[in-house]
């Protein structure tokens, strides 16, 4: 069977348990509906397939998340002793695979990678990078506003944000470009291998460049960082940037426009609703985050969590939708919430919330500034949505609006 990847269960009590698989058109469409089931029928910790005969243990329970990604002594994130039982034609495996980069190791290494990174990202003026994601912005809306339809998705939010993340790490529009569609690939798993090798060729070019011709951005600091990455360390770090990125402020702006275009708490659109882009952000990032589930770990030995056996050395998945929408968690006013699983947690957390943050509601907030009758061009459910088991993702998020004549750009 093309793509089934057999891979040793190693548990010290391994059954015939189906898993549920969450590769599936199915499961895309209707997340909240699996995750109900799950917890019914195996309380916070699911067996589940992320590609067919590819095994993992899924956590939904928020309190035992929280556990798992706070004690990397035994949940390191290093997958280098279960990559070694997956062919290397996988699907999964080029998202899932080590690389020397802060997210796929743990200790002294971790932390050698993880200061380069955190220093080249905090190194981002936040006040330029407004400017720079309205400066971006505006010529985009003037693709389309004067014709009164868009697809948000593939017109507006992904090419706004690879722009803007190309400015960050410093390179150019042909590189950035090819950059973009190598890692689009790699988090459809379907061409994942392809698509890493397009990235990567693309990215020792950029490194090459910044080396010899550093400036403000963040691949010249990472390069030129006292932790001296080299050129493989720096290719995975600068892979791990953009796929922290791409997809999921692209994602993050298409379901936060989604919700602000079909809830009336926000106008149902329009500017002057009661709440704020940055409460349906915060709403978002509880109920349908852009990485659904990710934050993968891998015990070093067989470990009894919540009266079951997790093996070594297979990976466990923190869905971080389910964790959000735990029942135990529930209840009360979540405006203004912000401790939602969605950036993660522990020595993985995301670092670059702020500048996430940012992009996501400049994006969002120039576009209803210029375009403020927005609609959804079909009902709600008529959105399809990308399978994979990683992200919440739509195929389209098409809308219309009185046509505008085009803006003028600063």
């Amino acid at each position: 069977m093309p793509g089934f990847c057999p891979v040793q269960h190693g548990s010290p009590n391994d059954s015939n348990e189906p898993r549920i698989l969450l590769h599936t058109p199915e499961f895309a469409a209707h997340p909240h509906a699996a995750y109900q089931r799950m917890r019914r029928e195996h309380g916070s910790l699911v067996p589940i397939e992320l590609s067919p005969g590819v095994p993992a243990t899924l956590v939904i329970g928020y309190r035992t998340a929280l556990r798992i990604l706070n004690d990397p002594e035994h949940f390191p994130a290093d997958p280098r002793h279960w990559q070694d039982t997956v062919p290397p034609d996988c699907p999964v495996r080029p998202m899932m695979q080590w690389y020397p980069n802060a997210l796929r190791n743990a200790g002294t290494v971790h932390a050698r990678y993880r200061q380069a990174y955190v220093a080249a990202i905090d190194g981002i003026d936040l006040h330029a990078l407004h400017s720079t994601v309205e400066g971006i912005a505006i010529p985009l809306i003037n693709t389309f506003c004067e014709r009164g339809s868009a697809d948000l998705q593939s017109e507006y939010a992904f090419p706004l944000v690879f722009e803007a993340l190309n400015r960050m790490v410093g390179c150019s529009p042909d590189i950035g470009g090819r950059i973009a569609a190598g890692m689009a690939a790699l988090f459809d798993t379907e061409n994942a291998a392809s698509g890493m090798q397009h990235t990567a060729e693309a990215m020792m070019e950029l490194i090459a460049l910044r080396r010899a011709q550093p400036g403000d951005d963040v691949t010249s600091r990472m390069a030129h960082h006292p932790a001296r990455l080299d050129d493989e360390e720096m290719l995975y770090n600068l892979i791990s940037f953009y796929g922290a990125a791409i997809e999921p402020q692209t994602n993050l702006i298409t379901n936060t426009l989604l919700l602000m275009l079909t809830d009336d708490r926000f106008g149902g659109g329009f500017l002057g609703g009661a709440t704020s882009t940055r409460d349906a952000l915060d709403e978002v990032l509880f109920n349908d985050p852009p990485m659904a589930n990710f934050s993968i770990t891998y015990p070093r030995q067989p470990i009894l969590i919540d009266n079951s056996w997790l093996p070594a050395h297979q990976p466990v998945v923190i869905s971080l939708a389910g964790c959000n929408n735990d029942p135990s968690i529930a209840g009360g006013d979540r405006a203004g919430n912000r401790s939602h699983l969605a950036w993660s947690a522990g020595p993985h957390a995301c670092p670059a919330r702020s500048v996430a943050y940012l992009v996501v509601q400049d994006a969002i907030d120039q576009l209803l500034d210029a375009l403020p009758e927005l609609h959804l061009a079909v009902d709600r459910n008529e959105l399809s949505w990308r399978p994979g088991p990683f992200h919440r993702a739509m195929t389209a998020l098409p809308v219309t609006f009185p046509k505008s004549p085009a803006l003028p750009v600063h």
